[in-house]
């Protein structure tokens, strides 16, 4: 039984697509990312949640 991903697949791939690596995503998958790439993903997704977070409390 694994552990499932906090983000899925779909909301990632938007990261990546905004982050501008995406292509290598699509040609080498997850494991052929930087690890400043993987880095900025996750500063990326917090940020969103975040900016989710605020817009929830006003």
């Amino acid at each position: 039984m694994g552990r499932r991903g906090v983000m899925s697949n779909r909301f990632k791939e938007e990261i990546a697509k905004d982050l501008g690596f995406y292509d290598t995503v699509q040609k080498e998958g997850w494991g052929g990312i930087k690890s400043r790439d993987a880095g900025n993903m996750v500063k990326r997704a917090v940020e969103m949640a975040q900016e989710q977070m605020e817009k929830e409390q006003r």
